[in-house]
């Protein structure tokens, strides 16, 4: 039998080798998958003009995205949960970069909002499935760090992606402008990564053959024993575990909260152009201060969400902070500067998100727990359709990002609210020691 000390030492080596050899595989894998779902938004500052697309249809356009993503979330969590995730995350990856290639040959608002529909239930699964597949790898406590260190490849992708994306709209090959080729070289990526995925994930634990022996039996131990707490504690069947109300009201959350992140994502670009009148290379180049904003405050959150055990303030003073900030940017008037700052402190909002995600599956067990981080990410995601369009709506009928801010700032009042006022349960106890 180990004794105590030597188990505490099989532990930390075990979640350290963990940690090791997968969070950084799936934080490239989620700079790809971001890099290709926002690349659309360097690439406006030269395609609207081309193909003669209105603010609204370029805003509909990006959204449109979540209601092909909302197709297959459910059923692409549950084939991780049930079946084998890199294989799924191969396909995913492998369809998602041809598509994205496709992206450089549209023509008409027709095929934008075709391919646009086709990359979202393409990439469907990816980041809810990642969610899923962490809980069998990392325990309860361990899960806020460790979704903060793949999530961090949202800002990272646009630190990446806004110079690339600059440079690459200056080029000009093959009788092909500079917007499609960004296209083409950033869809070929997820391509190269689906077929190295197959090879180099492992689905579970106990198939892991870089993990010894006594490592493996370690995790599997602890995972298993967390399993029979919570079923202990309550046990729910998929679809009852969907009509939870706990669920309902973290989905609602969700698509709300997540109007901040697409609001900056999709039209910050395009908001710095006009407020500044700087070039396109220097515009994705300013874009890169709120996303490394968003990078140190997304470690700092999960890192500090996690040593305190901590879920429900952790995830909403985020957003309170993007609400105070996004008021200051409609005040800020003609202050370039000052807006700028304002919007580099709202972009922080997206801190909520390492401290949100470890909620549904501190309650749910298993499958139940798979099918609700897949609502929870759908219908919640729809929030980033909504929200792109309102703000080109009201771009082109007042000329101004004034009234979409507003609509940002309400979505973000209201995910307070519900967040404060969620029953938690068992999901904000202690974890056991």
């Amino acid at each position: 039998m180990l004794l105590p000390s030597s188990t505490k030492e099989i532990g930390l080596a075990a979640r350290r080798r963990i940690a090791r050899r997968l969070l950084p595989f799936l934080f490239v894998l989620f700079v790809i998958a971001f890099l290709d779902r926002v690349n659309v938004s360097y690439a406006a500052l030269e395609m609207t003009h081309d193909l003669s697309f209105s603010n609204r249809v370029f805003g509909f356009g990006s959204g449109i995205f979540f209601v092909g993503y909302l197709l297959f979330e459910i059923p692409g969590c549950l084939i991780v949960e049930r079946w084998s995730a890199r294989k799924w995350f191969a396909r995913i990856m492998v369809t998602w970069g041809l598509i994205t290639v496709l992206m450089a040959f549209i023509r008409t608002p027709t095929h934008f909002y075709l391919v646009r529909i086709l990359l979202g239930a393409a990439e469907a699964g990816f980041f809810p499935g990642v969610l899923v597949y962490l809980t069998h790898w990392f325990r309860s406590e361990d899960r806020a760090k460790a979704g903060a260190m793949f999530m961090i490849a949202i800002p990272v992708a646009n630190i990446v992606g806004s110079p690339l994306g600059g440079w690459l709209l200056g080029v000009h090959w093959f009788g092909l402008g500079g917007w499609r080729w960004l296209f083409i070289v950033e869809g070929l990526p997820a391509i190269v990564f689906g077929v190295i995925t197959v090879f180099y994930l492992t689905d579970l634990p106990r198939e892991a053959r870089w993990l010894t022996p006594q490592e493996r039996e370690w995790i599997t131990a602890e995972l298993e024993r967390e399993g029979l707490e919570k079923r202990a504690a309550r046990s729910y069947g998929v679809w009852e575990a969907l009509r939870q109300p706990t669920v309902i009201q973290l989905t609602v959350i969700y698509f709300f909260a997540v109007s901040s992140i697409y609001s900056l994502t999709i039209w910050l670009p395009t908001f710095l152009k006009r407020a500044s009148g700087m070039s396109d290379f220097a515009v994705t180049m300013l874009s890169i201060v709120p996303y490394v904003a968003v990078l140190f405050a997304m470690l700092f959150n999960g890192w500090h969400s996690d040593r305190t055990n901590e879920r429900r303030w952790h995830t909403a003073i985020p957003l309170m902070l993007g609400a105070v900030a996004f008021s200051l940017t409609i005040v800020s008037g003609s202050h370039f500067w000052f807006a700028f700052a304002c919007l580099t402190v709202a972009s922080t909002a997206n801190a909520f998100l390492p401290s949100f995600w470890p909620v549904p599956s501190a309650f749910l067990g298993e499958s139940a727990a798979a099918a609700s981080i897949g609502l929870i990410n759908s219908i919640g995601n729809l929030g980033s359709f909504v929200t792109p369009s309102v703000i080109g709506y009201f771009l082109d009928r007042t000329h101004s990002f004034a009234p979409g801010f507003l609509y940002v700032i309400v979505s973000l009042l209201i995910a307070i609210f519900l967040m404060l006022t969620l029953n938690m349960g068992p999901a904000n106890r202690p974890a056991p020691s």
